[in-house]
C-alpha cells in the first residue's frame, strides 16, 4: 500500500494562499506597467529567465497586456513565432524569443478610440447616429445583432444584423459577443472580433447600445469613452416615443418605465450629451471621438 501524501496544516495552506496572492498581484503589476509604458516589452522578455513571475507568465497573457494588441494580433504573433497557446515566457526557445521581440518592438499603430453611446429609448440615439454616419465616414459604427424584427426603413447588415433566438444563444455560448442585453422582450449584442480588429487598425469605433450592454463593456473595455445621450426633458422623451406609432401602447408603456430607470444611471457615464438639437449633439460626440466637428450646421 503506497504511503499517504502528507497533509497540509492550516498554516501551510495560509502560506500557500498568501504566496499565490502575491504572485497574482505581481503579474497584474507587470501587465499594468506594460499597458502604461513603464516597462517596455523588451525589458519584460529579457527578464523571463531571472524573474520567476515573468517566467511563469503565459506568452498570450504577455501579448494581451501590450497596448494595441488584441486577440487577432495575438493569434498572428503566436502563429508567426510558432508559439503554443500554453507556452510560458520561460519556455521560449531562442528563435521564438527573437521572433517575439521583433514582433512587439517594431513601430505600432495607435489603437483607435472606442466610444459607447447609450441612453433611454426616445433620447434620439438613432437620429444622432444617422447624422454622424452622414458627416463622418471615418467613424466606424459597430453593427449589433438583435432578435427583434426590423422597423420600417431598417436594413439588415447596416442598422442591425437581424438573427433568430437560436443563433443569438449560440453566439453567447461561444463567447462571440462583447456584450449582450435583453430589452423590451428582444436581445441585442455586439460581436467582439470586428470591434477589436477595427481598434487595432487605429479606427475610431462607436457602439450604440443599451444600458445593460454599456455596463458589460465598462468591465471589459474600461478605456472606452462612455457617453449618455439625454433628452432635453421628460416631456420630450414621452412625445418622441408616442410619436413613433410603430409599437403597441403596452410596449411604449414598458419603454417609459424602463426609461425612468435608465435616466437614473446617468452618473455612471463619463459624459452627458443633451440631444436638444441633433446636429449639435452629433458634433459634440464627434469631438469626443477625436474626429473634429462638421463645417455645416
Amino acid at each position: 500500500m503506497p504511503d499517504e501524501l502528507p497533509r497540509l496544516d492550516d498554516n501551510a495552506r495560509a502560506r500557500g494562499r498568501e504566496q499565490a496572492l502575491i504572485a497574482r498581484r505581481a503579474r497584474a503589476q507587470i501587465k499594468a506597467d506594460l499597458a502604461d509604458g513603464r516597462r517596455t516589452p523588451a525589458d519584460v522578455i529579457a527578464a523571463r529567465l531571472d524573474d520567476p513571475i515573468v517566467g511563469r507568465m503565459k506568452v498570450r497573457d504577455f501579448l494581451h497586456a501590450l497596448p494595441g494588441v488584441g486577440d487577432v494580433r495575438t493569434d498572428q504573433i503566436m502563429a508567426e513565432c510558432a508559439i503554443a497557446d500554453s507556452r510560458r515566457m520561460r519556455g521560449l526557445g531562442e528563435h521564438q524569443e527573437r521572433c517575439l521581440l521583433r514582433c512587439v518592438s517594431g513601430p505600432s499603430r495607435p489603437r483607435g478610440r472606442l466610444l459607447v453611446l447609450s441612453g433611454p429609448s426616445g433620447a434620439g440615439k438613432s437620429s444622432v447616429v444617422s447624422l454622424l454616419r452622414e458627416r463622418h465616414p471615418e467613424i466606424v459604427f459597430s453593427v449589433s445583432v438583435t432578435t427583434r424584427r426590423p422597423r420600417p426603413g431598417e436594413v439588415d447588415g447596416v442598422h442591425y444584423h437581424f438573427i433568430d433566438e437560436t443563433t443569438f444563444a449560440r453566439m453567447i455560448e461561444e463567447g462571440q459577443l462583447l456584450e449582450w442585453a435583453e430589452f423590451a422582450g428582444n436581445r441585442y449584442g455586439t460581436p467582439a472580433a470586428p470591434v477589436d480588429d477595427l481598434l487595432q487598425a487605429g479606427r475610431p469605433v462607436l457602439l450604440e447600445i443599451e444600458l445593460q450592454g454599456a455596463r458589460q463593456v465598462r468591465l471589459s473595455a474600461p478605456e472606452a469613452v462612455f457617453v449618455f445621450l439625454a433628452p432635453p426633458s421628460w416631456e420630450t422623451l414621452v412625445d418622441r416615443l408616442e410619436g413613433r406609432r410603430t409599437e403597441a401602447p403596452e410596449v411604449i408603456a414598458q419603454r417609459l418605465a424602463t426609461a425612468k430607470v435608465e435616466l437614473a444611471a446617468e452618473p455612471e457615464f463619463d459624459r452627458t450629451v443633451v440631444n436638444d438639437v441633433v446636429a449639435r449633439a452629433a458634433d459634440e460626440i464627434a469631438g469626443l471621438l477625436g474626429v473634429g466637428t462638421s463645417a455645416t450646421s
